[in-house]
């Protein structure tokens, strides 16, 4: 109490006099201070204290969050608190947001799934489709290798789809309703997407009961649903945390064309960027399933800016034509993907060629810094 109390008065010490010398210096009605007062208190940071009174009946799809029980406040109280004070990173979930959630959201609908799972995003990757756990998740929703194979997703030395929104969105739905089906509860079925399914059977077997808030998890996941909780009280009412984002803030909903082309030779994603007019950079972040600098003969289908396909064949297949059949004849090429802690010399030494052989053949620079994930051609 203390605390709100000094908070409060300090703010009306603050805006009180400026109110004052807005009407007497600068004539402003009563009305128009009053609004710039209104303005004033409208960013006020809550403090942490207040944004951990909870109230009401707290929800996380649909079941029941128990926060009067002592070690579950405790616990909300924790990932609440945590939360708010990071206002960097809620203020890119927020503007984030923007961008997928009304993709996400039309997904589960469509799949009759509970929509706070869109959450489930934020907890996992903050809606990054780079994010890579020590365990090996990848992308958006950080499927593992085998799980996002199983769910349909395609995962290989040319494209990894768990870096693709639309893809790995699908796949998580699919498994999240598998999930759902076997335990018969949301927060069960997102602590075993979390931690496993074999995993919670066992604790559950084991410790003889289905109440997540009973079940002794891995501290991970004991964090995980309550992280979703905070996640959704903040992200739903952000005001009610200080954050008053206006729609000018926010990043927009992200829109695209698609171009298809079939080709025969692997192609430089350079050449398709130019037949588009925009950079190669942009085409990787449309499509950040693709590795490394070339796509993969056959037919494909990418994504580009709003309105950059149009004209893409006529400007395209001239360039394609002109590729030197020595780089376009993929059939007795070979590609390397990158993994961490690899470097150039040691994938020249790897496939008995020269560093600066390997270099001309990707066209890189004596300064290129290559990545894990990266593919580069190696004969």
């Amino acid at each position: 109490m203390k605390q709100v109390l000094v908070s409060t008065v300090f703010l009306a010490m603050f805006v009180a006099p400026l109110t004052l010398a807005a009407e007497e210096e600068f004539g402003l009605p009563k009305s128009e201070s009053a609004q710039l007062e209104s303005a004033i208190v409208r960013t006020h940071i809550p403090s942490l204290l207040e944004a951990i009174r909870f109230s009401g009946d707290i929800r996380l799809c649909g079941e029941k969050i128990p926060y009067t029980d002592q070690d579950v406040r405790e616990r909300l109280e924790k990932e609440m608190m945590l939360s708010v004070w990071d206002r960097p990173q809620v203020m890119l979930w927020l503007k984030r947001a923007h961008r997928w959630f009304p993709y996400i959201e039309s997904v589960l609908k469509q799949e009759k799934l509970p929509l706070d799972l869109k959450y489930l995003a934020i907890v996992e990757s903050a809606l990054l489709s780079y994010g890579e756990s020590y365990q090996g998740a990848v992308g958006y929703w950080q499927f593992i290798e085998s799980t996002g194979k199983q769910y349909g997703l395609r995962i290989d030395s040319d494209v990894d789809e768990r870096r693709n929104m639309f893809s790995a969105t699908r796949a998580a739905c699919r498994y999240l309703k598998k999930l759902y089906s076997q335990f018969g509860s949301y927060l069960l079925a997102m602590s075993a997407y979390n931690m496993g399914e074999s995993a919670l059977n066992k604790a559950i077997e084991l410790q003889e009961t289905r109440d997540y808030f009973s079940l002794y998890l891995p501290l991970e996941t004991q964090r995980y649903i309550l992280k979703m909780v905070a996640v959704k009280l903040i992200m739903s009412n952000p005001e009610d945390y200080g954050f008053h984002l206006g729609p000018q803030d926010l990043y927009p909903v992200f829109t695209f064309s698609e171009i298809k082309l079939s080709t025969t030779d692997v192609v430089p994603l350079t050449m398709i960027a130019k037949a588009c007019g925009i950079s190669f950079k942009t085409i990787k972040d449309y499509n950040p399933h693709i590795r490394g600098y070339f796509l993969e003969k056959g037919t494909s289908t990418l994504l580009v800016p709003e309105g950059k396909d149009k004209e893409f064949n006529q400007k395209f297949y001239p360039l394609y034509n002109t590729l030197p059949k020595t780089q376009s004849s993929s059939s007795s090429s070979r590609y390397h993907v990158v993994k961490a802690g690899e470097s150039l010399s040691a994938i020249a030494r790897k496939y008995n060629t020269s560093l600066s052989g390997l270099q001309n053949l990707n066209k890189l620079s004596k300064k290129h810094r290559i990545h894990p994930g990266d593919k580069l051609r190696v004969q």
